[in-house]
């Protein structure tokens, strides 16, 4: 079994344009493909090691009775309009370890998007409770689809 998807989309927007939203807090929840992500709190990321939280509803996969909780999203990768990736720390311990990440490659007027969620280094202890990959590659597809829709329209900047 792979421990990582992987998936890309070509959109119609500069670099700077698809790592701005990516960069919003609030851009997270605009392009959620899961509907687990309700709202977010917290500025700007500009730098590895900044956190914001996200608010969630795992009612929304239906897999697990958690229903509402928050997570704090603690990025560990950041180029600037090149790549962005983060981890979940949330109140479960140990944490998880699965990473989340888009890298970004200009692509003339475009940029070619990945989308990537990895568990390869999970703790053991949920690695063998089976219920990874949390998000499905058709998620991940979809919410590249929003991302692409979302950019192209103008997402608001603030």
């Amino acid at each position: 079994m792979a421990d990582r998807i992987e998936v890309q989309r070509t959109i119609a927007a500069p670099p700077a344009d698809v790592f701005s939203l990516l960069c919003d807090p609030q851009g997270h929840v605009a392009i959620d493909a899961t509907g687990m992500l309700q709202d977010a709190d917290g500025g700007h990321v500009t730098a590895s090691g900044d956190t914001f939280v996200v608010h969630m509803d795992r009612e929304a996969l239906n897999d697990f009775p958690m229903g509402k909780y928050d997570v704090t999203v603690s990025v560990t990768d950041y180029e600037k309009d090149r790549l962005i990736a983060w981890t979940i720390l949330g109140q479960i311990e140990p944490p998880i370890g699965h990473v989340y990440g888009y890298r970004l490659e200009a692509d003339g007027d475009a940029t070619l998007v990945t989308s990537y969620y990895d568990w390869s280094e999970i703790h053991q202890k949920w690695r063998d409770s089976g219920i990874f990959p949390v998000i499905s590659e058709a998620a991940l597809r979809g919410t590249l689809g929003i991302l692409d829709r979302t950019v192209r329209r103008g997402y608001p900047q603030g």
